[in-house]
C-alpha cells in the first residue's frame, strides 16, 4: 500500500511539474547550453508519462538546437529515463495489485508467460514497430517478470531509429523544411503500412 502511494505521488509530481512548468522548460531548452542539456533530458522524461509535447516535435526541437548526435544522446537518455522510472514505478508500486486482478484473466497470464520467455525481441519489436503504445508496453513490462535490464538494452536499441530520424529531420529544418517533413513522413507512413500488414495477418488467422 505505501508503495503504491509512493508511486501515485511521484506519478501526481511529474504530471504537476509538467502542466505548471512547460513553457519555462521549453525557453530553458530553446537556449541551448549544458544547463539546457539537462532540462531537455528532463522535458523528455516527462513527456514519456503524459506528452505535454508531442515526441516528434520535441525530440525534432532538440536536434535542430544541439544537432543530430549530440540530440540523439539527449533525446535518447532522457527517454530511457522515463521510460525506466515508468517501468520501476509500475513493477513495485502496482505489480502485487495487478497480479491479484490478471488472476482473474488465464488469457492474460498466458500473454505474460510468452513475454517472458522471449522478452528480448518481444520488447524489441513493439518498440520498433509500435503496434502497442509505448506507456502500455512499459506498464505490461514492468507488471510481468521481464528482467531490467534486458528491457532497458530491448527498449533503448527500439527506441534509436525513431529518436535519430527525428533528430536528424530537425536538424535539417533550418536549411530544407520539406526535407525534413517529408523524411518523416515517409518513416511514418511505413510505420502505418507495416502496423496494417500486422493486424491484416492476425484478422487473417483469427479462428472464424
Amino acid at each position: 500500500m505505501i508503495k503504491r502511494i509512493v508511486s501515485l505521488i511521484v506519478i501526481a509530481s511529474i504530471l504537476l511539474l509538467g502542466i505548471t512548468q512547460k513553457e519555462q522548460l521549453l525557453q530553458l531548452v530553446n537556449e541551448g547550453g549544458t544547463y539546457s542539456i539537462l532540462v531537455s533530458m528532463l522535458l523528455v522524461a516527462i513527456c514519456v508519462f503524459f506528452p505535454i509535447v508531442p515526441f516528434p516535435v520535441l525530440a525534432g526541437l532538440i536536434g535542430g538546437i544541439f544537432g543530430t548526435a549530440q540530440g540523439v544522446i539527449i533525446t535518447l537518455g532522457g527517454a530511457m529515463i522515463g521510460t525506466m522510472l515508468f517501468f520501476y514505478i509500475a513493477r513495485y508500486g502496482f505489480k502485487e495489485w495487478a497480479q491479484t486482478k490478471m488472476e482473474q484473466y488465464p488469457q492474460v497470464k498466458e500473454y505474460e508467460e510468452k513475454l517472458n520467455k522471449n522478452a528480448f525481441l518481444a520488447i524489441l519489436f513493439v518498440r520498433l514497430v509500435p503496434i502497442v503504445p509505448s506507456p502500455l508496453v512499459n506498464i505490461i513490462c514492468g507488471l510481468s517478470k521481464v528482467n531490467g535490464l534486458i528491457f532497458f538494452i530491448a527498449s533503448a536499441i527500439g527506441k534509436l531509429p525513431n529518436i535519430l530520424l527525428l533528430s536528424f529531420a530537425g536538424a535539417s529544418f533550418s536549411e530544407n523544411k520539406l526535407f525534413s517533413f517529408g523524411l518523416y513522413g515517409a518513416y511514418v507512413i511505413i510505420l502505418m503500412i507495416v502496423n496494417y500488414i500486422i493486424v491484416y495477418r492476425k484478422m487473417n488467422k483469427a479462428p472464424e
